[in-house]
């Protein structure tokens, strides 16, 4: 059964475009890469110690975006939107080259590496896929953010609320099922940010990048961009494509469901460690045949999650 199988590309992707923190513009190669390779980042400007893999035990940032770092302390920021599209598309095994340290912000979602994914198509190995489940409720909370994660037999199912004091953004939900619903418009929702945030993002010397054809500006009652919402729960959406993006930095697809209240990086970050860190509240699967979970014994469900 193919649809069990590890997935890469069939073919190298280059694309390039500018950091939204860092305000550099960078080259990003998607190279494909063999069976139990996994996906990493090599940083190409560095001629040593310039591996980097996107573990959630070498997240060394989680505010503002995800940064991993190597033991060395090189770094490879804003990966949340591309490990998104990774995941969502079912890409298991890649090498991606970049000549500087944070990845392309494109349009502000994930919208540029799903079509060019998509565009390009996958290289289906003789190897079969590993998945983590989750055996055991797992809460963490910080204040008034929180994230849970509890068993689920067939589906990786995110729950996401936000709440902004301001009227536009207000308080939005969703939950969406990521394997099995439409993700178009959680692929195509993009970064958001309050008008009066600005000034304290320039102090931390961040947003360099930024602009209103990568991020939707809030100014009260006002979109600042010429482009209005593509989704009308496009500011949640992007929520759930970040924490999508985090999650699957277990080193896994997952199954279960993730509830997150106010949540972020850090919040998801600090939350999937504190899974990780006990043996009891998870498993890892390989999907073959004879050890396929009872549950999972439906050819609709199994492709999804392939």
């Amino acid at each position: 059964m193919s649809i069990l199988k590890q997935k890469t590309l069939k073919k190298n992707i280059h694309l390039s475009g500018v950091g939204l923190h860092s305000g550099k513009k960078v080259k990003i190669s998607l190279i494909p890469q063999k069976p139990n390779t996994g996906i990493y980042f090599k940083r190409t400007d560095l001629t040593s110690n310039n591996i980097v893999y996107p573990s959630v035990f070498n997240v060394s940032s989680a505010s503002y975006c995800t940064k991993i770092s190597n033991e060395n302390g090189v770094t490879v920021s804003t990966i949340e939107h591309l490990m998104a599209a990774l995941c969502g598309k079912g890409v298991d095994n890649l090498l991606i080259e970049m000549d500087s340290e944070e990845v392309p912000i494109f349009d502000g979602s994930s919208k540029n590496f799903v079509e060019a994914i998509e565009t390009t198509g996958f290289e289906i190995s003789d190897q079969p896929i590993k998945i983590i489940t989750i055996d055991k409720e797992v809460d963490y909370k910080d204040g008034e953010k929180s994230i849970s994660f509890k068993p689920s037999k067939i589906s990786l199912e995110i729950d996401f609320e936000i709440n902004f004091k301001n009227e536009l953004i207000n308080t939005q939900k969703n939950n969406i099922n990521i394997y099995m619903d439409d993700l178009s418009d959680m692929y195509n929702s993009r970064t958001f940010c309050l008008y009066e945030d600005i000034e304290k993002l320039k102090k931390l010397n961040l947003a360099k990048g930024g602009s209103l054809d990568n991020a939707i500006v809030v100014k009260e009652k006002k979109i600042l961009n010429n482009e209005k919402l593509r989704n009308e729960k496009e500011f949640v959406n992007h929520k759930i494509l970040d924490c999508l993006g985090d999650l699957y930095l277990s080193g896994f697809k997952m199954v279960g469901k993730v509830t997150s209240c106010q949540g972020g990086h850090n919040i998801t970050n600090q939350g999937l460690r504190k899974l990780l860190s006990k043996n009891e509240n998870f498993s890892i699967i390989e999907l073959k045949e004879k050890n396929i979970p009872h549950s999972f014994l439906n050819k609709n469900i199994l492709k999804s999650i392939a």
